[in-house]
């Protein structure tokens, strides 16, 4: 396993992430089975969990809660909040007064008395930049938790977030957790300078591209991974965003070949080669998929493998556009661009 510093903060993390995503009902996991993952992953060198309270709806901060008890403080602990926790409007979204509560009910959920990193996971455009890190700098201060970040924010939103810090002196965002991967690369093109520019930390999830690169999906394969289960249009060859991932994958796997590497290898690899990012954030389902992950951990790609990687897919290139999840809301609400 590789160590990396996260951004300027001086912690040593490494640069595979265990999240969370999976535990409980959205992978259909049992304690048992997670505690065996969270064994395995830090007996793998692996001291980064990365949570949300959204994830089951809080079950996922539970068991990991359950899977680390007495071992806290070897782990860098990390969650999220933002996302709608039930039909209560004021249950979501990143005001003070959301935010506060959502802490301590993750703390709770997770036994512990505070966490090393706090990520907004979305950028919520009902609330100032000012309202959000002023919370966010007591609880700071509080010994709540020790740094925040952001998550999937535009790359003009971390701007204006860092600035806006340092305008009413308050204290910063230090992490982003942006989606990357071999196929998806539009972050290459403003996310990932930004991040360098403000020496942010950056944990990237999705580096399987929702199991795109896992190796499991190939052409005249039926497609039967467990995220094709629930979102099928993601993955239905019919619609060309699709067809142009399967060809790539085709192309890919090839490259994986001829240098030795298995597709996880070379995803993960990949991702983890960008000077910008820290740590590429895994989420395995089993111990199997953890295992197949962690081989990965050592990888380091050549600059012939790298560009020939370049030539299925050109930098800064998303193969599915539409799947980005920091799309500024004018462009998803024609009332915001309309007088």
């Amino acid at each position: 396993m590789q160590y990396r510093t996260l951004g300027r903060t001086g912690v040593q993390v490494s640069s595979l992430a265990l999240g969370a995503m999976n535990f409980g009902r959205i992978g259909r996991t049992t304690q048992d089975e997670v505690t065996a993952v969270v064994d395995a992953a830090l007996e793998g060198g692996i001291n980064v969990i990365d949570t949300a309270d959204a994830y089951s709806g809080g079950e996922s901060e539970e068991m990991v809660g359950k899977a680390i008890a007495g071992r806290r403080d070897d782990i860098v602990l990390a969650t999220k909040a933002t996302l709608p926790m039930g039909d209560e409007r004021n249950h979501r979204g990143s005001s003070r007064r959301w935010l506060v509560t959502s802490l301590d009910n993750s703390l709770r959920r997770l036994g512990v008395d505070h966490v090393d990193l706090y990520q907004i996971h979305r950028w919520d455009p009902t609330t100032g930049d000012e309202e959000t890190l002023s919370a966010l700098t007591d609880l700071q201060r509080a010994g709540k938790i020790r740094y925040f970040g952001s998550s999937t924010f535009p790359a003009y939103r971390i701007v204006q977030a860092q600035w806006a810090a340092r305008e009413h002196h308050l204290s910063r965002y230090v992490t982003e957790q942006p989606s990357y991967s071999i196929l998806q690369r539009g972050i290459e093109t403003d996310v990932l300078p930004v991040t360098e520019e403000y020496g942010l930390g950056v944990l990237a999830w999705s580096p399987l591209a929702s199991g795109w690169l896992s190796g499991a999906i190939r052409e005249g394969r039926d497609i039967t991974t467990s995220r094709s289960a629930f979102m099928p249009q993601r993955f239905d060859t019919a619609i060309p965003s699709n067809r142009a991932r399967l060809d790539a994958v085709e192309r890919l796997a090839q490259v994986a070949d001829e240098a030795g590497l298995t597709m996880i290898q070379l995803a993960l690899g990949f991702v983890t080669a960008h000077p910008a990012v820290t740590s590429a954030l895994i989420g395995p389902r089993t111990l199997d998929h953890l295992h197949s992950q962690l081989a990965a951990a050592d990888t380091v790609l050549t600059a012939d493998v790298l560009d020939a990687i370049d030539a299925v897919v050109a930098p800064g290139t998303d193969l599915a556009a539409h799947e980005k999840n920091d799309t500024p809301p004018a462009l998803l609400d024609p009332a915001l661009r309309r007088r």
